[in-house]
């Protein structure tokens, strides 16, 4: 189960792989299976509209059932559909990496991860640093 304690963790490790790594301030998002905010910190210095995007991310992952690389790679494929995809979901699907969904015994979705800050690749990087470092298994798409 994704708890308020291991999203804690996952925050947590996520920043502090940003930091280690060099990576420009971060925003992290941790959302539950059902794509409420569990937890959500911005690191200083990171811009204003950072949450949004982190939470986009995320939110994009576990609307769709898939990281957010693969809804980026979707997007480039079928763009009228992510289009599409996003209009239902209120504009709030970002189709890029740095939403990793987060993952339990037997695959099960538990939650998604958003972080946003860096180079998109850098940002999912530091995602599954978190969800991995809390016990579980990431899925970046």
């Amino acid at each position: 189960m994704l708890t308020l304690d291991k999203a804690r963790i996952i925050v947590a490790e996520t920043l502090k792989t940003g930091i280690a790594k060099g990576f420009k301030p971060l925003t992290v998002a941790v959302l539950d299976a059902g794509g409420a905010l569990i937890a959500l910190e911005r690191s200083d210095g990171s811009s204003r509209m950072r949450p949004d995007i982190a939470i986009g991310k995320a939110n994009g992952a576990i609307g769709l059932g898939m990281g957010s690389r693969a809804l980026g790679k979707r997007a480039e494929e079928q763009a009228y559909f992510i289009q599409a995809m996003n209009a239902l979901a209120k504009g709030v699907l970002v189709p890029v990496p740095g939403g990793v969904l987060v993952k339990g015994e037997g695959g099960a979705i538990l939650g998604a991860v958003g972080v946003t800050g860096d180079t998109s690749d850098n940002d999912e990087a530091a995602a599954i640093a978190g969800i991995e470092a809390a016990g579980f298994a990431a899925d970046g798409g």
